[in-house]
């Protein structure tokens, strides 16, 4: 899971996505991966819990292109008129990382 670069506080992906509905172009962004992955890496967030600010290139962008794909797989995902998101990715994002070293567990046993 992503932590704060500057203190090593867990992240909430859900609040920094959110964050990055300030661009003026988010929408079109949150539809496009190339887009969003040179947005995302490209982006200053700011620590909920330090306020230190730093690029999304410090995050792992693994976790972000997954994150990608589940905005982008469940409609609705965003609130546009109040910049809100309605899921809780980082729940998603474990069920989806754990489902894959199931996947690969079992693949390994036949």
């Amino acid at each position: 899971m992503a932590r704060c670069p500057l203190c090593g506080k867990p992240l909430d992906w859900g609040e920094l996505i959110e964050q990055m509905l300030s661009l003026e172009n988010a929408e079109e962004i949150l539809r496009d991966r190339e887009k969003f992955m040179k947005a995302f890496r490209d982006f200053v967030f700011r620590c909920p819990h330090c306020s230190g600010e730093f690029y999304g290139r410090n995050l792992p962008l693994e976790e972000a292109e997954k994150v990608f794909e589940l905005l982008n797989e469940f409609r609705g995902s965003i609130d546009w008129e109040n910049k809100k998101v309605k899921l809780k990715l980082n729940n998603l994002l474990a069920l989806d990382t754990m489902l894959e070293q199931w996947d690969e567990k079992v693949k390994g046993q036949r």
